[in-house]
């Protein structure tokens, strides 16, 4: 009788959830797609083929079971589709949001490849948790049994959170310490509620602090606590601070009035959600509301930033990058929202420096007034496989703008510096050097994971990596070596 219920691709085409209207979904900052009804996410479930050699598993980061909790929905089996989702995700409702399925899960469907279009994978995973939520599924962390060893962890990313809910779950005392006043890192702050919305994080936050781990907010490691005083008060730290350092552009007028970094502008507009008192954006400083906006880059972060400006009520959103549209490395799914939403993509151009104007010299200098464009076309493939993009002579022209973003990506801080810890071992690029199984440094009782050691990458693999070394902690700490007190 289950078997009816799946291998339905031939007879049923594939759905992607509701989508609000362009013109209604940019007036505010709310998810763009709806929920799934029950109906139809057991309907687009029941389209898996189950095949015998799962892709859509293979190249997750995570690895999740995706053919059996597809299965489970197909079969009106929620709850179980629920807890073997949550068995290799930490946050399963996060990564069906803001994942990349088109370069993962979906992007390998076995059916995709032979021309009935995939699975749904993303919206199915994302309605499982939302509904385990809103059904009293989601139990609270109660570890068996208390252990007295303690972890601390450095940021409250989703690395860092993915790390805390596993040694929590095992009894280990986890401090969780973050410079933001709330955690979440780059869930809460960088990522716009059009793809998160932030209550989904904040019940993730709950779960953990109410779970008993503690956060410690506000904290800047270096300034209010030494990185050695955190390793004194545990038995082992893992260090998951992300990068968050901007690649700079230089160039003429790059200091000017409005030439401002992604992670700034993208932070501001999400304190703004919140409702924070949030004086740059108030005095216009980091709101593009009646401004022309340019947004240099072409990654996920540089579409974060265009269709904030858009719901900000900016007059013109325009988005340069030096390759054209096959080559950006961004989801091809935020361009397509954003162009429905009216951004203006500039293929092959790169800036060549800012043009300023004087007008505002009593406010704090020069103010931005254009970006000076060169034309760019596409060479022979450099080192990565992709063409490498080739100035074009004397082709060079100035694209007005109020408010130019800069998105170029992110390397990590001088953590070593920033921490006077100099056998924090690093690499070439800056990033901490770190087993790339277990996550351990060079430095007894040290771990980390995420960003900080990969660069700038996925939500999904700092989840993994979080698990990963979790677990190799967790490995250490034998039972028979440890202490336990009983829970209360």
């Amino acid at each position: 009788m289950s078997g009816n219920k799946m291998l339905q691709f031939v007879t049923v085409e594939r759905k992607t959830p509701e989508k609000r209207t362009a013109d209604v979904r940019t007036e505010d900052f709310g998810e763009i797609y709806r929920e799934f009804a029950a109906e139809r996410a057991a309907e687009q479930a029941g389209r898996c083929s189950q095949c015998g050699v799962p892709y859509c598993q293979t190249h997750c980061p995570l690895h999740n079971n995706i053919p059996d909790w597809l299965r489970l929905v197909a079969e009106g089996r929620l709850q179980e589709a629920y807890e073997v989702s949550q068995a290799t995700n930490t946050f399963p409702e996060i990564c069906g949001r803001i994942c990349p399925q088109d370069r993962l899960c979906e992007g390998n469907c076995v059916i995709e490849q032979s021309g009935h279009g995939t699975v749904t994978i993303g919206a199915v995973e994302k309605y499982i948790t939302d509904t385990a939520f809103e059904n009293g599924w989601v139990p609270t962390i109660k570890p068996r049994r208390e252990r007295t060893e303690s972890v601390g962890i450095i940021g409250a990313g989703p690395g860092g959170l993915a790390a805390a809910d596993m040694l929590r779950r095992a009894g280990v005392q986890v401090t969780v310490y973050d410079r933001y006043d709330r955690a979440g890192g780059l869930l809460t702050y960088g990522i716009p509620g059009f793809k998160l919305e932030k209550d989904v994080v904040m019940r993730r936050n709950d779960q953990l602090a109410e779970g008993g781990v503690e956060f410690v907010l506000n904290c800047e490691v270096g300034r209010d606590i030494t990185f050695d005083e955190i390793r004194q008060k545990h038995n082992a730290v893992i260090v998951a601070t992300g990068v968050y350092k901007t690649r700079d552009l230089g160039g003429k007028n790059a200091d000017a009035r409005g030439v401002v970094n992604a992670i700034d502008y993208l932070t501001v507009s999400n304190r703004k959600s919140f409702g924070d008192d949030v004086p740059a954006f108030d005095d216009g400083s980091l709101n593009a509301e009646g401004k022309r906006v340019v947004v240099i880059g072409g990654g996920d972060t540089a579409m974060d930033c265009v269709r904030t400006a858009i719901r900000q009520g900016a007059i013109s959103v325009k988005c340069l990058y030096r390759r054209d549209k096959a080559n950006m490395p961004g989801s091809q799914r935020e361009v397509q929202n954003a162009e429905e939403e009216g951004v203006e993509f500039v293929w092959l151009t790169a800036p060549a420096g800012f043009e300023a104007g004087l007008q505002e010299a009593m406010e704090g200098g020069v103010a931005v007034s254009g970006v000076n464009v060169q034309k760019m076309r596409l060479g022979e493939p450099d080192a990565t496989g992709r063409q490498a993009p080739e100035l074009i002579e004397g082709a060079d022209y100035v694209e007005k703008a109020d408010l130019v973003v800069k998105a170029l990506g992110f390397e990590p801080e001088e953590l070593p510096t920033l921490w006077d810890k100099p056998d924090l071992q690093v690499t070439r690029w800056g990033t901490i050097k770190a087993d790339f199984r277990t996550h351990e440094t060079p430095l007894e009782g040290v771990y980390a994971v995420g960003d900080i050691v990969r660069g700038a990458s996925l939500v999904v693999w700092a989840i993994r990596d979080g698990r990963e070394a979790a677990e190799a902690i967790l490995e250490k700490m034998t039972v028979a070596d440890a202490p336990v007190i009983a829970a209360e």
